[in-house]
């Protein structure tokens, strides 16, 4: 085992149980006594309070797509500061990435900012219903969109026994404090399931305002869409005037230029967009239709917020756009995400571990010994060992290797990351898959 001292980050972690609850300020950062601390980031790398080096595979969970600290990202954000951030007014570099947006991704015609995935899905909703005049919504089990109430049911973190019968799945409340009235507006249905999305929609069609859906399932390993799952969403909703909303909080600007509607073909009424958008910093962005974005309407249809579409944020997304646009920053992605994934098999299989990787090489997971093949929706997933996986990814991490420890969170790659490092990565994970298994 690499010597691997934390005693300064845990003592900091300590610090911080004192002041915030469990030590954090999203749920999701927590990971129990071990929580990191992390000091400083730089490229694919972080380092915690230690001055332990991690190649960094979380990416604050995806927006980091450049890499931290991308010098490009970071002067435009110095030169637009030097005159100021917050206007209550609209600013040149919102009209810029907004032209940005609709150039680049197919199906835009209009643009409103937000500060999150979790705004920018939270609006989208209200924008479907204002539009349809109708209150529910379908989402798909295991899919995340943001922490807001209205989609907070049956996500990636429910309890199988949860769920109910896979012919009439059950919306599962996915916290306390969320009023149990909502629970009636949320119709959950089985991903890639295109047969029950077609039976309900079609019986049901008259209260849905939208159907929200990840097009790559980036909280249940990075699952696909099987063919013509997405083309039927689309279908049904132009039959039945219902909105799709295509969350590309995760897959924007990552998969392709143009994300998902780019990858897939498939234009969403509404697509939502955050994390790749600025490398990092914070902005979020719902687009769309002109006939379905005109719904926006001051004093008629609320959609803002006093943040949104702040000076900083748009800097940093108009030099990531511009960085994606103009360079191969996605190509070498694609290739290294690309060698990892084989890579990755390759050791599996050599140590004799029932896998599948699913995915794109931007965002890719591994499901660990799944007992349903192929794995196509969150049912299948849950009959897969978790806690093999979550073994091994905390055997990488003294080794320099941080990936999420949970399965249903994917690998996310940048543009920094180089060969050395994907070699790094493997030789990482060899060695902890002898560990765990040895132990």
């Amino acid at each position: 085992m690499p010597d691997h001292p934390t005693s300064q980050t845990q003592a900091m972690f300590q610090r911080a149980l004192k002041v915030m609850p469990y030590g954090v300020t999203s749920n999701f950062r927590y990971w129990g006594a071990d929580t990191p601390v992390v000091s400083r980031a730089q490229g694919a790398y972080v380092w915690d309070t230690d001055g332990n080096r991690y190649i960094d595979y979380r990416l604050s969970f995806g927006p980091v797509i450049l890499g931290h600290a991308d010098p490009r990202v970071n002067q435009a954000v110095a030169d637009t500061l030097a005159n100021g951030n917050l206007y209550a007014h609209t600013h040149p570099l919102e009209i810029e990435v907004a032209e940005r947006l609709i150039r680049m991704c197919p199906g835009v015609d209009k643009v409103r900012f937000a500060n999150s995935g979790t705004e920018a899905t939270m609006h989208a909703l209200r924008i479907a219903r204002a539009h349809t005049g109708r209150e529910k919504i379908v989402k798909f089990e295991g899919c995340y969109h943001g922490f807001q109430d209205y989609t907070l049911f049956s996500t990636s973190m429910t309890p199988g026994g949860s769920l109910g019968s896979r012919r009439s799945p059950l919306a599962a409340v996915n916290s306390s404090g969320i009023p149990s009235a909502l629970r009636d507006l949320v119709i959950s249905l089985v991903y890639n399931d295109i047969d029950l999305l077609d039976r309900v929609v079609r019986a049901r069609w008259h209260e849905i305002a939208a159907i929200i859906v990840e097009p790559i399932a980036g909280n249940m390993a990075s699952l696909m869409p099987v063919p013509g799952f997405l083309e039927h969403i689309r279908k049904l909703c132009d039959e039945y005037g219902i909105v799709m909303i295509v969350d590309e909080v995760k897959t924007g600007f990552r998969i392709a230029r143009g994300g998902a509607t780019e990858f897939f073909g498939v234009k969403g009424d509404l697509m939502t967009y955050a994390k790749s958008l600025a490398n990092g910093f914070p902005l979020a962005a719902i687009g769309g239709s002109d006939a379905v974005m005109g719904t926006i309407e001051p004093g008629r249809v609320a959609v803002g917020g006093t943040y949104c579409g702040n000076a900083v944020g748009a800097a940093a997304a108009r030099a990531t756009l511009d960085i994606l646009a103009e360079t191969d920053a996605l190509a070498q992605i694609h290739a290294r995400g690309t060698r990892l994934m084989q890579g990755l098999g390759e050791v599996l299989t050599e140590a004799g571990l029932e896998h599948e990787i699913t995915g794109q090489p931007a965002m890719f997971g591994i499901t660990l010994e799944p007992q349903e093949r192929p794995v196509r929706d969150y049912r299948n997933t849950l009959a897969s060992n978790g806690d093999l996986y979550e073994k091994i990814i905390l055997a990488m991490r003294p080794r320099g290797v941080e990936v999420e420890p949970d399965w249903r969170e994917p690998f996310f790659l940048c543009a920094a990351l180089s060969d050395a490092d994907v070699d790094a990565t493997l030789n990482a994970a060899n060695d902890a898959i002898k560990e765990v298994k040895g132990g």
